[in-house]
């Protein structure tokens, strides 16, 4: 039961207009604050200045002699490809390397997907009467945005403690040839900071399909993300579908965006020699190449997998000072009141907080007023709409400590004063 069902009326009443009285005060302040996505903060990004003029007037050639000022490399570079194939638990040739942005690589596929189909495809998804994915929920908005802006249509899984809720993931499939894949953000997920179990990813692998063309769209976004030095271990997906007789069955995922730079950075995918052979025919009709001078940047900048594990503990410097004031301020400020509950992710970019059910929209309104910018209520749910209306994603790395903190202060005030407000209204007050 939580705390404030506890109280009487008039206990009650006296409560909420304690929190009402704090509230005005904070928004007096006229605070202007920003919390709404996880983007790294200005120390973070000059972790990597030094890539800015990491080329000499000479240093322009790739390993296999490509130019790299000039057309071609389709795929990229073959040093991008080794540095970053260890990331993905890939081979060099099973991976292709492209431009600035993994989510506009998952835009594109899914585009030829609805254009044309893919590899196992008999028909262009576009010619088929509806067209599925599954959305394990909360999860990422732009994924879910890719969907709708595509006429596909979204069904959403539920999150156990160790990934999506498989029995549900498997009954679905395995009946509807219209479902044709799923989103996954494996490791340190987002917003939840889950990392799928090995139990969850072979079921994943193995899992029969009606759909002859299912695939798994792997997002391994934070897969070298910690904020501890005990990292959590994610089976790999590859050799997992491999094992399963499954080769085919995924796309993943991931990018330098929140490891470099996020608007200059590189993306990257690994998929089967198959699939790699068929994307590889689709790209030499969309471009002209990547742009491979910034690919050779990476590889000068970081050099091996050494230098990008050291420079990540740099990157956890910096924002787990963030987390653990986040944290701190919940337990302290929540913690026992059995009104709110939230994540404490191991590694990646939020902070997953769970309100008791109808309080969401209301508490990111208020915070708002007040001057604090969060995540819209709803956004890490198909169609922005969730069912309890209770998930508020927290992003800590952008602001400043002070900053945070007081947006902090603010967000669990929210979270007391509209909790009290549904109390008072259950009881008709």
């Amino acid at each position: 039961m939580n705390e404030l069902k506890s109280m009487n009326d008039v206990t009650l009443q006296e409560y909420y207009t304690g929190l009402s009285h704090a509230y005005e005060n904070v928004q007096a302040q006229k605070l202007k604050l920003d919390m709404s996505r996880g983007k790294p903060c200005t120390d973070q990004l000059d972790l990597s200045v030094d890539l800015l003029d990491c080329l000499s007037k000479t240093d322009y050639k790739a390993t296999d002699g490509t130019d790299c000022r000039n057309y071609g490399g389709m795929d990229g570079i073959p040093e991008a490809k080794k540095l970053f194939s260890w990331m993905l638990e890939a081979k060099p040739e099973e991976v292709i390397i492209g431009g600035n942005s993994s989510l506009n690589m998952m835009h594109d596929l899914l585009s030829r997907a609805m254009l044309h189909g893919l590899p196992e495809s008999e028909f262009p998804w576009c010619k088929l009467p509806r067209v599925k994915f599954l959305c394990p929920s909360p999860g990422y908005d732009r994924h879910f945005a890719i969907c709708q802006h595509l006429g596909i249509e979204m069904i959403m899984i539920n999150y156990l403690d160790d990934g999506p809720d498989m029995d549900q993931v498997e009954k679905l499939v395995a009946a509807d040839s219209a479902i044709k894949g799923i989103w996954c953000v494996p490791k340190y997920s987002n917003p939840t900071g889950i990392t799928y179990s090995d139990a969850v990813v072979k079921r994943l692998a193995a899992m029969p399909t009606k759909a002859p063309d299912f695939y798994i769209f792997w997002d391994n976004a934070y897969v070298v993300h910690h904020l501890t030095n005990t990292p959590d271990q994610l089976l790999d997906i590859l050799k997992t579908c491999t094992t399963a007789g499954h080769p085919d069955r995924v796309f993943e995922f991931s990018s330098t965006s929140k490891i470099s730079f996020p608007g200059s950075g590189i993306a990257m995918l690994a998929s089967s020699a198959k699939n790699i052979s068929w994307l590889k025919k689709q790209l030499n009709i969309q471009t002209i190449g990547p742009d491979k001078l910034n690919q050779l940047r990476h590889v000068r900048f970081f050099k091996d997998q050494a230098g990008i594990e050291a420079h990540m503990i740099r990157h956890a410097a910096i924002i787990k000072p963030k987390f653990d004031l986040v944290l701190e301020i919940l337990e302290s400020e929540l913690g026992g009141k059995n009104i709110a509950s939230w994540s404490n992710p191991q590694g990646g970019y939020f902070i997953n907080l769970d309100t008791l059910p109808g309080c969401a929209q209301k508490i990111v309104a208020k915070a708002a007023a007040a001057g604090v910018m969060l995540t819209p209520a709803g956004a890490t749910y198909p169609y922005g709409k969730d069912p309890k209306d209770k998930n508020i994603r927290l992003s800590p790395t952008f602001p400043p400590l002070s900053e945070l903190k007081q947006a902090m202060e603010l967000v669990v005030l929210c979270v007391k004063l509209v909790s009290a407000e549904q109390e008072l209204a259950n009881r008709g007050l």
